[in-house]
């Protein structure tokens, strides 16, 4: 979010006369979708079509979304990137800032972009049940009233993975006892589709396409360049899990907007896109026609457990300056590497102010005591409550300040805190982190948090840190991110690797909830009606007490097992000890002659020598001599 002394002057910009963009969302499934030509499936898609329509405003424009759930399951919309100024119930985070639209239900997400300041690139997605996986998703730009950048004309590029198999079935293949390791689903295919003002661009000429729809992906799908022409690409990767690297054939690439941050120009060869991350960039098209070029988006492959035969991880499309002329392809490059984006500088300048707090956050997997695998900050892996965590904060009254009354993973803070949340991360893969209602700035970076050697840490510029809501951490790194708490509410951050959400990667961050207290009366009635719908309490804690620390009845855990000296461990080692003592006891008894009477040993003396000699007789059948 803006720091609250930008923020007058930031509203006081011209801008065009301010208009409401209403748009009807009717969530519902779509058969037979096939865009990467290999596996027909049912989505998630909107108004009985997909991918679901890109949503194009202006900067001065308030946007409403009526959305109806038709699914058979709850659903919920989140604008990803936004800061929803003191109504974070309508961010669309289920569990923490609702309770997720019932079947049959509908909800209305009202996003007043010019109260927040806001322009660039975002996008909207599901943010229940893991539906993002199935398709519910689209690009969702907020354009400039006054461009900072100059160029001719603009595309949106969408990247994301795809799975043949729906969300329902992997998550269960996922957490299971079967998977103690945890690995996560691979994609089958990636996907790069283009948009241009709030419309998907069709299928190239000449290719007949294979998607189901009108809309043209990989091969299919090209970009219609004139040469001399300045073009800006918004670059968003929708994926669940994949990082992609991007970059174009025949063409010089420049950085101008991160996260919905403009930043001065910076020349680049390859972009890096961790999940839910975007990008713009500018391109200037070639003078000559006589050949088109290969657009590339190659997934991460490292991120994966196992890289099936199957999996085609490199995904290309065009750029059109000719039809009648080849695509030339210089296929893969020799070393991919990331953005440095700690140096990126915007071009509004926020310095960075002292941190006043600090939350430590490491990361870790490990098998659980139920036998499946689950991700952990500091040792403890998230669970939703049953009432919203905004709910609780506006009807705990005075102990709404009490973290403990929002379940574990709770963090409390005060108005204007300015909060350092540092993030260690200790598993063996990368990690995208995104702050919801908030954007924070990268003031340092590690490469390896278990070291004190001052060389494995990059320091930001501290008089404009870069701004973004979406964070890569690499294996064994490290980062600072530094937020002003000027947003009353309540806001997730998490992992956005949607896998490892569902696991438990994630904290929720009650932001002056006594303050919050005061849009009370804002909160819209369908926000409560449909939590009654799904059968959850509206107000108290976690639970639905109203004594915070009662937490009886919240599903919590599973827990790391214990694997030391507790009590169970004891007793079953007391009995194997015990068990083996008697057997000793028993041998040594019965070799000491133990209760047999001397007429009883002289029996069994005589039956052994008895025996003997019968086997002596039928052995010497086998004799030679």
């Amino acid at each position: 979010m803006w720091p609250a002394y930008l923020l007058p002057s930031l509203l006081a910009a011209p801008h065009a006369l301010a208009a409401v963009h209403e748009v009807w969302w009717n969530l519902t499934y779509v058969e037979n979708i096939n865009p990467d030509g290999l596996s027909p499936r049912r989505v998630i898609g909107v108004n009985g079509t997909w991918p679901p329509p890109p949503i194009d405003v202006q900067q001065s424009d308030s946007l409403l979304v009526h959305a109806t759930n038709s699914l058979e399951t709850v659903s919920s919309l989140h604008h990803h990137g936004m800061f929803f100024n003191s109504s974070s119930w309508n961010d669309g985070a289920v569990g923490v800032t609702e309770c997720g639209i019932p079947p049959g239900g509908s909800s209305t997400y009202s996003i007043d972009i010019p109260s927040s300041g806001q322009w660039g690139s975002y996008w909207v997605h599901a943010h229940a049940s893991g539906q993002y996986v199935d398709g519910l998703r689209a690009p969702f730009v907020i354009h400039a009233t006054k461009e900072p950048h100059v160029y001719d004309e603009e595309f949106t590029v969408v990247l994301g993975d795809w799975y043949h198999d729906e969300h329902d079935v992997l998550i269960k293949q996922f957490v299971s006892i079967a998977n103690p390791g945890g690995a996560e689903p691979v994609p089958d295919a990636g996907l790069i589709y283009f948009a241009q003002n709030g419309t998907y661009l069709g299928p190239k000429s000449g290719t007949t396409p294979t998607s189901g729809t009108a809309v043209g992906f990989n091969e299919n799908a090209t970009l219609p360049f004139q040469p001399g022409k300045t073009y800006r690409l918004r670059v968003v990767n929708t994926s669940a899990f994949a990082m992609f690297f991007f970059w174009i054939d025949g063409h010089d690439m420049r950085i101008i907007e991160v996260d919905g941050t403009d930043v001065e120009e910076s020349p680049i060869d390859l972009l890096t896109l961790t999940v839910a991350q975007r990008y713009s960039i500018l391109v200037t098209a070639r003078n000559d026609t006589n050949a088109n070029w290969a657009v590339h988006a190659n997934m991460d492959t490292d991120m994966f457990d196992t890289v099936p035969d199957s999996l085609n991880p490199n995904s290309t499309a065009s750029i059109t300056y000719d039809a009648s002329q080849p695509v030339t392809d210089s296929g893969t490059i020799d070393a991919y590497s990331d953005v440095d984006d700690i140096h990126l500088v915007p071009l509004v300048a926020v310095p960075a102010l002292d941190a006043t707090k600090t939350i430590e956050l490491e990361v870790s997997f490990d098998t659980m005591d139920d036998g499946t695998n689950h991700a952990m900050f500091n040792l403890v892996t998230y669970n939703s409550p049953l009432v919203p965590a905004v709910l609780s904060a506006m009807t705990l009254g005075g102990n709404a300040t009490d973290a403990s009354a929002y379940g574990p993973q709770s963090f409390v803070l005060d108005h204007m805190d300015v909060l350092d949340i540092i993030v260690k991360n200790g598993d063996a893969g990368k990690h995208p982190f995104h702050i919801h209602g908030h954007k924070y700035q990268i003031v340092a970076r590690s490469s390896d948090y278990t070291s004190d050697d001052p060389s494995v840490i990059t320091q930001a510029n501290q008089t404009n840190p870069l701004r973004r809501d979406t964070i890569q951490i690499e294996s064994m790194g490290s980062a600072t991110l530094r937020v002003v708490m000027d947003n009353p509410g309540v806001w997730f951050f998490h992992c956005h690797i949607e896998w490892h959400l569902e696991v438990g990667l994630a904290i929720q961050l009650i932001e002056a909830p006594l303050l919050a207290q005061q849009q009370a009366g804002n909160i819209p009635s369908y926000i409560q009606d449909n939590c009654k719908a799904l059968g959850l309490p509206v107000s108290g804690n976690a639970a639905g007490h109203t004594d915070p620390a009662d937490l009886s009845g919240l599903p919590l855990g599973p827990f790391p097992q214990n694997n030391g000296w507790h009590s169970r461990g004891i007793g079953a080692m007391a009995g194997c000890v015990l068990t083996a003592v008697l057997g000793m006891l028993t041998v040594v008894w019965y070799a000491l002659g133990g209760h047999i009477t001397e007429e009883e040993q002289e029996h069994e003396v005589r039956a052994a020598l008895a025996a003997k000699e019968k086997r002596g007789r039928f052995f010497g059948l086998l004799k030679r001599n």
